[in-house]
């Protein structure tokens, strides 16, 4: 998606690039943003020392009683194990450890920084998917 000089880039696409910074900070090293696939998309994908970590970046505007991280539920979670799969076996990398992280940013308007969320392992592959280690 391209950008006009002044205009506001969609909050989803800025939590993820804040998210991406975040990781970036922690060590992470990012090696994939946006991968769709027909079973879903994965938002980041990155390497923590060995391991292959897919990241679903969940933004929101003001802080609810609720976490951003309640919206990947088991329906979410089942397709990104599904596309996490498809990433692994086109790369060569069942083999690899790897697992799924989810980062939430809250934006609030007017702040120029946001409050992130790092829940690393934050759940388990689903069902015929669960060919991690």
């Amino acid at each position: 998606m391209l950008f006009r000089r002044g205009a506001r880039m969609p909050l989803g696409r800025r939590g993820e690039r804040a998210a991406e910074r975040h990781l970036r900070r922690l060590g992470y090293r990012i090696v994939g943003r946006g991968n769709r696939y027909r079973l879903g998309e994965i938002d980041l994908i990155a390497i923590d020392g060995r391991t292959v970590v897919f990241v679903e970046v969940k933004t929101r505007r003001q802080i609810d009683d609720e976490s951003p991280a309640v919206a990947v539920d088991s329906i979410k979670q089942q397709r990104l194990t599904r596309a996490a799969s498809l990433f692994l076996k086109a790369h060569g990398l069942l083999e690899n450890a790897s697992r799924f992280d989810v980062v939430t940013v809250t934006w609030p308007d007017g702040k120029r920084t946001p409050a992130i969320e790092h829940i690393p392992n934050a759940f388990e592959p689903t069902d015929r998917w669960q060919m991690f280690t």
